[in-house]
């Protein structure tokens, strides 16, 4: 059975009772992460990326108002919605709050009751949002990742390839003589060995990291953060590998292969490079590939 993962929270109050009475009321349902002033509590969003924040207003040194500020300047926090749960009740301070986007307000003392109903509003709503960019970021056909959600994440590992300083590898995958496939055995077939296909480069990648999406029509590409080239090499002649195994079954009897072909290129970023160079450079060496025969792997060279 699938264990569901918990959504999140983080507490951010300066007085312990209050910490430990929400943590009381949350635990059971959610993963809870507590902190006691506002630094702490940046620190935290920014690393675990909770799925909402219940944020007191009155701390020492920055209060909820700042955090709140922070959070919503940071490019990495500023989704989260923010409960303001505090002790002011004045209609000019929760009007404030709300101008600044915060999801909801919650007075002190507060009760568990409204405690739970409006995390659970605001955690619906984060839900259902994923779920909604889950589905445009996902191709209908493969059911992998698509064209949209890879430049996505081209963009969030190159960032972290430029601050760490870490290589990044990509693969561009192109199905061998592909129309003559559909042309011989239909496009419902040719559907069958895209899934096919796609199921193998997934299951190929082995590293959390690593990324497969289908590229349009019969291209895939596979994101291999921190590999150089001789690793992304390695990877690339596994899937080619992979997919040369397979036998498709038609539905005269028949049964048939495919092969790939598959370029490869691999830098450590720096500013003054740019992601449409490396991709232009990996569809080079996919060029390459082609050019060599097809059903091989080929690395870019200048």
């Amino acid at each position: 059975m699938e264990i569901r993962k918990k959504n999140s929270i983080l507490i951010v109050d300066d007085e312990l009772l209050n910490l430990k009475m929400l943590r009381s009321i949350l635990h059971d349902e959610y993963t809870v992460f507590t902190a006691k002033d506002g630094q702490t509590a940046i620190e935290i969003a920014t690393d675990e990326k909770p799925d909402l924040i219940l944020l007191d207003i009155l701390m020492p040194e920055m209060d909820g108002y700042e955090v709140l500020t922070k959070l919503k300047n940071d490019t990495e926090t500023r989704h989260i919605p923010v409960i303001f749960i505090t002790g002011l009740d004045s209609k000019s301070e929760e009007e404030k709050g709300l101008s600044m986007d915060a999801a909801d307000y919650i007075s002190k003392p507060f009760s568990p009751g409204i405690v739970n109903l409006r995390v659970k509003n605001q955690i619906q709503i984060v839900n259902q949002i994923r779920t909604i960019e889950m589905l445009s970021n996902l191709d209908q056909l493969t059911q992998i990742p698509n064209r949209r959600s890879l430049d996505q994440q081209l963009l969030s590992e190159w960032g972290r390839s430029i601050r760490e300083n870490i290589p990044l590898s990509l693969m561009m995958i192109d199905v061998d003589k592909f129309k003559v496939y559909n042309d011989t055995y239909g496009h419902l077939q040719g559907d069958r060995v895209l899934k096919m296909i796609a199921e193998a480069i997934y299951v190929t990648l082995h590293r959390a990291g690593d990324y497969a999406a289908r590229f349009g029509g019969e291209e895939f590409c596979v994101l291999l953060p921190g590999a150089d080239i001789e690793g992304a090499m390695l990877v690339a002649e596994q899937v080619r590998k992979a997919i040369e195994s397979l036998v498709f079954h038609c539905e005269d009897g028949t049964s048939a292969k495919v092969t790939i072909s598959v370029g490869v290129h691999s830098l450590i970023p720096t500013v003054t490079d740019t992601i449409p160079e490396l991709v232009a450079k990996a569809d080079n060496a996919l060029y390459a590939a082609k050019e060599a025969g097809r059903n091989c792997v080929r690395k870019y060279s200048a």
